[in-house]
Parts: structure tokens; sequence; C-alpha cells
């Protein structure tokens, strides 16, 4: 039997097929993906294109509503870019920043768990310790702290480097909850008799955490990076929308969202009130997507 017949016959797949909610969750991320993915060639204009813009069509409606075109479906902003083709282009920024702050968040706090729940002692007070401090602390505070300190230590910087600094600041207020799951579920996983016999037969304890302890305690993690990916993507839009996110080269949906809000009050609701509902959009259906995945891993709910 094959690995994708195996997975055909899993409950998690039966959970899923026998799932509405997480079929329409699935349904609007992929679609949300795949247009921010392929955005070069499915966003009907290149907003950030300067030669492309025209000003004479700056703040359109959207097509539906008076003096909206058929050619800006859901209408313009103050500098002539469509709104649909930035929400592709703004979107791709928006996950690409949540998604890898949260593979290195989650490679960062599952190391550190691993660590202090099998090993114990000082480094386990040491790692703990760590962690309530910054718990006591608000993350979208963190975050403004590392960002703002790197942009000052590189105020000349990169796209790159100001990118990766935006990473490492949410990445940084995240790996606290992968290291404390981490760790009580490695407590748990340390007293059984298979690690018991591994230790017997002289196996070091680096790779009793990487043979055999980490395999068992992935479920729960796979479960809150899920739901961590829609609080990565609103922290990200959150520091865009404050100025300290992505270079304004490349904006996100944040950075849209800030711009239009200038336009809010003057009628032209269409520029911050799209990109607020895609966010709000992406982040809905990856929530739904880690609710049906924590209740599929989960025996008791089976």
């Amino acid at each position: 039997m094959t690995g994708w017949q195996r997975f055909l016959d899993s409950d998690v797949w039966h959970s899923f097929r026998s799932s509405p909610v997480a079929i329409v969750a699935a349904l609007i991320a992929f679609t949300c993906l795949f247009c921010a993915l392929f955005a070069n060639w499915v966003a009907p204009h290149n907003p950030f294109d300067l030669a492309t813009l025209e000003l004479g069509d700056a703040r359109l409606p959207p097509a539906w509503m008076d003096e909206g075109r058929s050619t800006y479906l859901l209408g313009t902003d103050d500098q002539g870019r469509d709104i649909l083709s930035a929400l592709m282009y703004g979107a791709r920024i928006s996950l690409a920043v949540g998604i890898a702050s949260v593979l290195l968040s989650m490679a960062i706090g599952v190391t550190l768990g691993l660590v202090s729940g099998f090993l114990g002692g000082r480094i386990d007070a040491f790692i703990m310790r760590v962690c309530d401090v910054m718990l006591s602390f608000p993350s979208i505070l963190i975050a403004l702290l590392i960002d703002g300190v790197g942009r000052a230590l590189f105020p000349n910087a990169h796209e790159t480097l100001a990118f990766g600094v935006l990473i490492l600041a949410i990445a940084l207020t995240g790996w606290v909850q992968y290291a404390r799951t981490v760790r009580g579920s490695t407590m748990v996983e340390r007293q059984k008799e298979y690690v018991q016999a591994a230790r017997v037969i002289g196996v070091t304890p680096a790779r009793i955490m990487r043979r055999h302890v980490l395999p068992n305690v992935l479920g729960p993690v796979f479960v809150l990076a899920t739901i961590q990916i829609a609080t990565a993507i609103i922290t990200e839009a959150t520091l865009s929308f404050l100025g300290v996110g992505v270079p304004p080269t490349s904006p996100s949906l944040g950075t849209l969202i800030r711009v239009g809000n200038d336009f809010l009050f003057s009628g032209e609701w269409w520029i911050t009130i799209f990109p607020g509902a895609m966010l709000v959009l992406i982040a809905l259906s990856v929530n739904l997507l880690g609710d049906w995945l924590r209740d599929a891993l989960n025996p008791r709910l089976r």
C-alpha cells in the first residue's frame, strides 16, 4: 500500500471529508495561497509596476458602482493601482512572512522544549524562566522592539535583510508556546518504557530525543503551528500598519490597510475595506483548519 493510499484510508482524511467547515476553510485557504503564489499570472495588473500606473485612474470605485470600470473589479487606490491585483501581491508577502516566521519559531521552540523536558534540572529551570519573561511582555511590543532595533542598526539595509529582521521579530515572540507544549509532552514520553530501553542499551540522549521522543510530540506542534500562522500574519499586518513592517516598495496587506485608512472617511472605503477583508478571510480559514486538525488528531474525539 502506497503512502497516498494509507493517507486516504486514515482517520484524518475521513475526518476532513466529514467536516464541511474544514472543506470550505481549506478551499478558501488554497484559493488565497494559489492567487498569492501565482499572482504574476493570475492578477489582471501588476500594481507595483510604475510604468503601467495611470494617475487618472486613481480612486476609482468598484466595477458595480457608478463611475466604476470593468477593468478594475474592486476599484483602485490613490495611485491608480488595481485593488484586486494589490491584494494578490500583498497576500504573497504576508503569507511568506507568516509561514517563514512560524517555521523559525517552531524550530527554536521545539528544540528548547525537547532539551528542557528531557534533561530537566537547571537547564529546564533556566529555559522556563526565559519563557516566563517572554510571556510577561505583549508579543506585539517585543516584535516592535526587535524590529525597531534592527532598523536602527541597519538603517540602509537591503530589502532581504529587512524581511529577515521582520521574520526574526515575529519568530522570537512565538517560540514560547512551542517550547512549553513540547516540554510537557517530552516529560511524559521520557518516563515510558521505550525511552528507558534506549537508555539501557547505550543510545545517546541526543539520538533518543531526535529519533524517539520528537516524532511522538509533533502532533500538538502541528496544530499549534497551523493556528500560529494566522497569528503571525496578523502580527505582520499590525507592524506594517504601524509603519515598521515590510519595506514600502513591497507592501503587504497591512501596508495596504494603512494606505487606505487615510481615505476611509473621505468616501473611498474600498481602498482599506477589501485588504482588511482579505486579511480576515485568510486568518479565519487558517484558524478553522487549525481547529479541525486539533480535533482530528485528538484520539478522545474519534
